[in-house]
Order: structure tokens, then C-alpha cells, then sequence
């Protein structure tokens, strides 16, 4: 009875040598970018230079203000209706085809989708979550 001993580059292990690689690649690249911008780098940082810069614009206030919950509320209502986008645009160029391949149903399923998204627009327009003040 032969017994399998496994060495450090079987037939088994073979195929993981060129992620080794990339990873011994991907950690001495990184050493080297580090301590090179370390080297490179400004060795004397005055107060313009540690400075934040803003559009040529000095800043002004903290960096903690508190921003109103409209933004937030604004931003989320922004991204659930820009996603719409996302589904519609694929659906559209290839509308043609899924008109020949299936009929009419998914011309209703997107009325269907649309309605919901208006039904969420009415819905959010008449709790004022549009209206900034």
C-alpha cells in the first residue's frame, strides 16, 4: 500500500502557483508604492500644505455640520427611482425581440412595473418628501 504524501508542488497544487505569484506580486507592489510615495513625498508640510482643499475655496465650519434628514431623504428617493432606469433601459433595446419571443407580456409587465413606481412617486409627492424647505 503506497501512501500519498503531498509536496509543495504536487500535480494537486499546480494550479494555484500563478495566484501565489500575483499575490507575492501584489504585496512587494504595494510595499514599494507605500514606502515610495513615503520617500518621494513633501518632507516638510507647512500649514497651506496640510491644509483641505476645496475647490480653491477655503473651508468654512466643521467637518461634523449635521445636514438635514430632507437630504437623506431626498439621496434614497433619487436612487429607488433612478433605479427604474436600470430595468427599463435593458428592456427597451430589446424590446423588439421580446415583443416576437413572447407577445405582449412583457410590455404589460413593465406597465405593471411603472404603475408601482408611480403609485410610489404619488404616494411620496403627497407625504412632501419632494418639497425642500
Amino acid at each position: 500500500m503506497e501512501m500519498y504524501i503531498p509536496t509543495l508542488l504536487s500535480t494537486d497544487m499546480l494550479g494555484y502557483v500563478p495566484i501565489f505569484i500575483l499575490l507575492l506580486i501584489a504585496i512587494f507592489l504595494s510595499g514599494l508604492l507605500t514606502n515610495l510615495s513615503w520617500l518621494l513625498g513633501p518632507s516638510r508640510p507647512d500649514d497651506i500644505k496640510a491644509s483641505v482643499y476645496e475647490s480653491g475655496m477655503d473651508p468654512v465650519g466643521t467637518a461634523h455640520e449635521r445636514f438635514s434628514v430632507k437630504f437623506y431623504l431626498v439621496a434614497m428617493l433619487f436612487i429607488l427611482f433612478d433605479i427604474e432606469v436600470v430595468f427599463m433601459y435593458p428592456w427597451a433595446v430589446q424590446y423588439k425581440q421580446l415583443l416576437l419571443g413572447y407577445g405582449w407580456f412583457p410590455f404589460i409587465e413593465m406597465l405593471v412595473f411603472v404603475l408601482i413606481l408611480f403609485v410610489g412617486y404619488i404616494y411620496v409627492y403627497k407625504k412632501g418628501g419632494l418639497q425642500w424647505r
